[in-house]
C-alpha cells in the first residue's frame, strides 16, 4: 500500500471516529511529535559563532554594508 493510500485511509478513519477520547489521544500524539521535530531542527549558536557574527556585523556597519528600514522595505517588495 503506497503512502497516498495510507493517508486517505487514515483521513477516512479519523472522519468516522466518534470517540472524543480516542481522537484526543491521536491529536495529542501528533502535536507532541510536531513539537519534537521542531526541537530537533533547532541548534543553538555556540559562543564563538555568536562572537564571529557580531564582529562581522560590526565590520559590515563600519564599511557601510547595511540597509536602513526604507531600503529594506523597498527591496523586500521586489521579492
Amino acid at each position: 500500500m503506497d503512502l497516498s493510500t495510507r493517508k486517505l485511509n487514515l483521513i477516512t478513519y479519523l472522519a468516522q471516529l466518534q470517540d472524543e477520547n480516542s481522537f484526543g489521544k491521536i491529536e495529542q500524539y501528533i502535536l507532541h511529535n510536531q513539537q519534537l521535530e521542531k526541537k530537533a531542527d533547532f541548534k543553538p549558536f555556540s559562543i564563538d559563532e555568536l562572537e564571529s557574527s557580531v564582529k562581522e556585523s560590526e565590520q559590515d556597519y563600519t564599511s557601510g554594508k547595511f540597509m536602513n528600514q526604507d531600503e529594506l522595505e523597498q527591496t523586500s517588495e521586489k521579492w
